[in-house]
């Protein structure tokens, strides 16, 4: 436990024994020094904070030195019920000071501070406070979406992100708690007007039966007594809730509350000129002190044109030179550091697609890409790093591109204005647009207007808006491309993330086993090939069970899909539309004879007369089963299957290639047709 937390709990400790133990004089005396030095702490504090989150102890702090006042109110009207009296120095002196010689007005100048404190600061924290807690409470998502719409922008990093969040949820929790934290004070504010009539009343009894006073002997000691108890409490309360105030009404800013005051107070000299010559106006009314309003006029005239002075010296002083500046600049050491970074996603779009992004117009672009992490996380398993979108007046008006790593793997068109109408039925009646192509799937379309959407949606075309059709292309891209986005970094989030639900796991692969780098090796084959990797606990699993047999990244890779066999069934074979494809055995056997050991790797050698034979086979069975709209999935023997998806991907790179052991034995299969040598 650290020092400070000893020290804490030893006050607090500290604060219940005072109520309990009466206290002698000097030691009341002391303690409410320290009381109004405390106040004194507190008001500075908030006066020199730029944000009301640097002082978010403030609730608790109020609830301890309400304790700390009520422990002290107690003890002195012990010590003032019991002790004739006499309850210290401090009281004694407070008391005196106030009264001056005047019971009454003494003690209405002490009802005035109490309706001070208790009507106008305490009752208008404990309002601000309230709508403080309600409207953060309510701008709580807006906030979150903000920061989610600049991370996926690029304009801050995940880092800078997750520190945001937290100032949001922290903000939040302070203004909660202070809106709980006011009603301390407002209980203090209360039991203290309670206090002082027990003070009064009970200083009379006791001064009368039990000291044997006389009436007016008993009224000047007690009352005396309790204005300076009442006093010495009220006036540290009245600066912590001051203090209170000055928190919940401060705005975020980048200065304190006096700097701020001067900048916008009295950045203007005319008003102080004007104000000054306001005042000797009033020098005209009859009754007013001329004296004093003269002197205060003279003040404001003075600053006022002093400040006008200085003003207009600092414009006259000659500028440097603006070439000679830029010229400075450039001489200057550049740090090129920053030309080096690259971004790892880009989504750049001409000028006419700004409606679509810009919020502030009705584009809800951003806010869309953020479904698309999401949607990636759920469906392929990878984190998906923030999108960089930013305008690029070197397109089309109407043009979008989709850069990875810096270089243009995608591109299309849209018409802000219209929608894209795809014939998906094959009706035969068509309707007047403007001919394109659908950028994902490279469908013929046609883009038409808004009225005419309904009656295309009746002939049976599927209308699609132009948000949509960007992110269905931006995410089949991302799907794509899934294996160049993960990166080493990405895998130390996976791994980091699993060991909170699985730390054995991790621990027992990460990095005794593999490396981040090895993982991410085997994590690429499977995207590559399309298989999630959601399951990310199955894959470290698989890596133990094999991680001590091989060290061979094809076969743990091979390993791993075995693992997944469910997984990959379920996307690949299960659908209505798959048409599954075999190997000849003579093509099987053929692949295993030509495959040799190097140095680098398993290498299947085939010559170019049975390579053209497999290609021919292949490409016309694809070409047929694309007539009848279905997908084909090639599926061979297990020690056939990497070495066949290298060598069809040459002419068929999306092309599904399965081994027999990754797919569910409960699964049925029927194979529609047969790659051979032709």
């Amino acid at each position: 436990m650290k020092s400070s937390d000893v020290i804490i709990s030893v006050l607090v400790l500290g604060i219940v024994m005072i109520i309990i133990i009466p206290l002698p004089t000097w030691l009341m005396d002391a303690l409410l020094i320290i009381n109004i030095t405390i106040s004194l702490f507190i008001l500075l504090a908030a006066l020199l904070i730029k944000d009301a989150l640097e002082f978010a102890v403030l609730p608790t702090l109020l609830l301890l030195t309400t304790l700390f006042r009520l422990a002290l109110n107690l003890s002195s009207t012990k010590l003032i019920l019991g002790n004739a009296g006499d309850a210290g120095q401090v009281i004694k002196t407070f008391g005196s000071f106030v009264i001056g010689g005047n019971l009454v007005v003494g003690v209405v100048a002490f009802i005035i501070i109490v309706a001070i404190q208790f009507i106008v600061i305490t009752k208008g924290a404990e309002r601000v406070s309230e709508v403080a807690a309600r409207f953060t409470l309510d701008a709580m998502p807006g906030k979150q979406m903000a920061v989610d719409a600049d991370l996926n922008t690029g304009v801050i990093n995940e880092q800078e992100a997750k520190k945001r969040r937290a100032d949001i949820q922290r903000e939040a929790d302070f203004y909660g708690a202070m809106d709980g934290a006011s009603k301390f004070i407002k209980g203090d504010a209360i039991i203290s007007i309670i206090i002082t009539v027990i003070n009064i009343v009970g200083g009379l009894i006791v001064g009368m039966t039990m000291e044997h006073m006389a009436l007016s002997k008993a009224i000047e000691i007690y009352t005396l007594a309790t204005v300076g108890d009442g006093l010495v409490g009220q006036i540290p309360a009245l600066l912590i809730s001051t203090s209170t105030g000055i928190v919940v009404t401060r705005s975020t800013t980048e200065g304190t509350f006096g700097s701020d005051l001067k900048k916008q107070l009295l950045s203007n000299n005319n008003v102080m000129i004007i104000c000054g010559a306001i005042l000797i106006a009033l020098c005209l009314v009859p009754g007013f002190p001329k004296p004093q309003l003269l002197f205060i006029a003279a003040v404001l005239l003075g600053a006022g044109l002093y400040l006008n002075g200085r003003v207009k010296k600092i414009e006259k002083k000659p500028q440097p030179d603006k070439v000679e500046e830029a010229a400075e600049e450039k001489r200057k050491p550049e740090n090129v550091l920053a030309l080096l970074q690259i971004e790892l996603l880009e989504f750049e779009f001409g000028f006419g697609l700004v409606p679509l992004v810009d919020k502030s117009l009705g584009g809800d672009l951003m806010d869309r890409f953020i479904m698309i992490r999401r949607q990636c996380a759920i469906d392929i398993g990878i984190i998906l790093p923030s999108i960089r979108i930013r305008d690029n007046i070197r397109l089309g008006a109407n043009e979008y591109r989709v850069l990875i790593k810096g270089i243009e793997v995608a591109k299309g068109e849209v018409m802000p204005d219209r929608f894209l109408a795809i014939n998906s039925e094959g009706t035969e009646e068509t309707i007047s647009g403007i001919e394109t192509v659908e950028p994902t799937f490279g469908l013929p379309a046609l883009w038409i207007t808004k009225k005419q959407r309904e009656k295309a949606e009746l002939l049976g075309y599927t209308t699609i808006d132009p948000p949509s059709v960007i992110t269905t292309h931006l995410m089949e891209v991302i799907k794509t491309h899934a294996a160049e986005l993960m990166t080493r970094q990405q895998v130390q989030t996976l791994v980091e993330n699993l060991a909170q639900s699985q730390p054995a796991l991790v621990e027992e692969v990460v990095p005794k086993m593999f490396s981040y780098g090895e993982i991410q090796r085997v994590l690429v084959r499977l995207l590559r090939e399309g298989v999630p990797i959601k399951n990310f606990a199955t894959i470290l699993e698989t890596l133990a069970d094999y991680g001590a047999v091989t060290k061979n990244i094809d076969d743990l890779t091979e390993y791993v899909r075995q693992s997944l066999s469910r997984v990959i069934t379920d996307r690949f074979i299960k659908a209505d539309n798959v048409a599954v494809v075999a190997l000849d055995q003579k093509v099987e056997q053929l692949i295993v004879e030509k495959t040799k050991r190097t140095e680098t790797g398993m290498v299947t050698i085939l010559e170019p007369s049975q390579l053209q034979g497999i290609f021919k086979s292949t490409k016309e069975i694809l070409e047929k089963m694309d007539t009848q709209g279905k997908r084909s999935v090639v599926v061979t023997a297990p020690v056939v299957r990497p070495k066949f998806k290298r060598i069809i991907e040459q002419i068929a790179p999306s092309l599904a290639v399965l081994s027999y052991a990754e797919i569910e034995p409960n699964t049925e299969l029927r194979i529609e047709n047969v790659v051979r040598l032709t």
